[in-house]
């Protein structure tokens, strides 16, 4: 006879489904296409790979698309995003130096983003990459073929819906409780602009998670989920507005507006030739939510903020992905230790 083994414990992955995103400059364009960064979501899915299983969810349940800009090899630098981007910029102007040369001469970024795309296919399965860009750098486009053929080779992984999330929470014959999840995590890229933001359910789900004492971990974008804690979803799907919610006032950060300028102005998200204009940027919705965003004045820089009083952590981009993780390790081993002290 076997000794059963007990459950292990679970986290949930919320990623945005969203595949444009929408610019209202230049006027009438049909927005470009978008995904979520792997990179902000590898790293927190590796420190608990070894001993968590992974709920992983979208805001209506459609796979993810993951952005093929963020596989650029500088955003894997981690806190050293800054040094990185400018000697590959470098590198990658010099006629020498095609994309083979590119990873050649960055090894440990090019070990790192494979090692990454192997969790992916590994945990997340079956799901879209978004289409290059005019400026999607060069090296990334070149090995999208075989970032697809990756994919389309996984195995299939459900994806529920916030919605689903929800109800299965609220079903006493369900054996589902979100007050049993260990940390919810939320990686960016643009794509959470579209789909995390001004969305009732993505409200509840927040509320929720506070009222039973969650860690919720947003990065980069994603943090503008917070601009949907006004809403509340009651069992018959009636939608109602707290201006008082109980987030409000909470300490984040997030991805400041001059960097988004930034890459509005020379980076992957410009349309060429064209002035070119998001529909709005994070930190400014953040602010005017009522939220206290701190932001770096250097938009490489990384910044994790947690905020204990409202089991929020937050950090503002890439570069910030493993203290992040780190972060959230401590946290949740911290209450997990907690806990067990205090059943003994």
């Amino acid at each position: 006879m076997t000794e059963s083994t007990a459950p292990r414990p679970k986290a949930l992955i919320v990623l945005s489904s969203a595949r444009r995103l929408p610019l209202t400059e230049p006027a009438g364009h049909p927005g470009i296409p978008t995904g979520f960064f792997l990179v902000e979501l590898a790293a927190v899915m590796a420190e608990f790979e070894k001993d968590y299983d992974f709920i992983l969810a979208t805001p209506d349940g459609r796979l993810p698309q993951l952005d093929v800009n963020g596989l650029a090899l500088n955003f894997h630098a981690a806190a050293g995003l800054g040094p990185a981007t400018a000697r590959t910029t470098i590198q990658a102007g010099v006629e020498r130096f095609g994309p083979e040369k590119l990873r050649e001469k960055n090894p440990d970024l090019l070990k790192r983003r494979e090692s990454e795309l192997a969790l992916a296919h590994r945990l997340l399965g079956r799901i879209p990459v978004s289409e290059p860009l005019p400026r999607t750098d060069a090296e990334a486009v070149s090995v999208r073929s075989d970032v697809v053929a990756g994919f389309e080779a996984s195995p299939q992984r459900e994806y529920l819906s916030i919605q689903q999330l929800i109800e299965r929470h609220r079903d006493p014959s369900s054996d589902f409780s979100l007050a049993d999840l260990a940390f919810v995590h939320m990686p960016g890229g643009h794509a959470p602009m579209v789909d995390f933001n001004n969305n009732p359910w993505m409200g509840e789900l927040l509320n929720t998670l506070r009222e039973v004492d969650v860690p919720i971990s947003l990065i980069c974008h994603a943090p503008v989920g917070l601009t949907s804690a006004r809403y509340r979803v009651d069992g018959d799907g009636k939608v109602t507005t707290d201006p008082d919610h109980a987030f409000k006032g909470a300490r984040i950060t997030t991805v400041p507006k001059y960097g988004e300028k930034v890459m509005l102005a020379s980076g992957y998200p410009k349309v060429p030739g064209e002035r070119t204009r998001l529909t709005y940027y994070v930190d400014v919705a953040l602010k005017e939510a009522g939220y206290d965003v701190s932001l770096t004045l250097n938009p490489s820089a990384a910044r994790v903020v947690w905020d204990a009083d409202h089991s929020l952590l937050t950090g503002n981009g890439p570069q910030a992905v493993d203290e992040q993780a780190a972060r959230l390790a401590e946290i949740v081993r911290g209450r997990s230790r907690d806990s067990l002290s205090r059943t003994r």
